[in-house]
């Protein structure tokens, strides 16, 4: 027996009620800085420490992922959402950094500014899946940020902290 094809829609419906870390994805090579909004992320080992992201193989983000071979994962905190929704837009790189704080790791990585942290990656592996590059990076220097709520997102929307820090995620929403 067959089973039907998956709708997209209903699978990123389902995949919505997953509650995610919100990060940016930064890179840097021959001048340019390029970054992204990033939810697809998690760790991969400890030995080595490794991570992994998982990109639209036609984000302008990925050449200069390629050609630099090293890529930043910065840990956005809740009071981040306005960044978390500038690196989500379809603009130039030189308009999602315009004005944005950030300072420079290894091989001149933009780090944004008052994130959690950041860990700054050296490329072990791309892997093309589907529609998506899996990217596996070997951390190479990590910087611990400051102390505060993460910003998360969950059934298609950011989740804010009470006044105390704490996340409670709502208990119905969008399907």
């Amino acid at each position: 027996m067959s089973e039907p094809p998956i709708d997209p829609g209903a699978f990123r419906g389902l995949m919505a009620r997953w509650a995610t870390g919100v990060t940016v994805v930064t890179a840097h090579h021959a001048g340019r800085d390029a970054g992204l909004t990033v939810n697809a992320f998690l760790s991969v080992s400890l030995r080595p420490p490794s991570v992994l992201v998982s990109l639209m193989h036609d984000v302008d983000t990925l050449p200069v992922i390629a050609a630099s071979g090293t890529f930043a994962v910065n840990v956005l905190a809740a009071d981040q959402r306005a960044l978390s929704e500038r690196f989500a837009r379809t603009v130039a790189s030189e308009e999602k950094f315009r004005g944005v704080g950030v300072h420079r790791g290894p091989d001149r990585l933009p780090l944004l500014d008052g994130t959690l942290g950041a860990i700054v990656c050296r490329t072990a592996a791309t892997v093309p899946q589907f529609d998506h590059r899996l990217l596996v990076g070997e951390v190479v220097r990590q910087e611990l940020g400051r102390e505060a709520p993460p910003l998360l997102f969950y059934r298609s929307s950011y989740v804010e902290p009470d006044p105390d820090g704490r996340v409670t995620l709502p208990r119905s929403g969008r399907p």
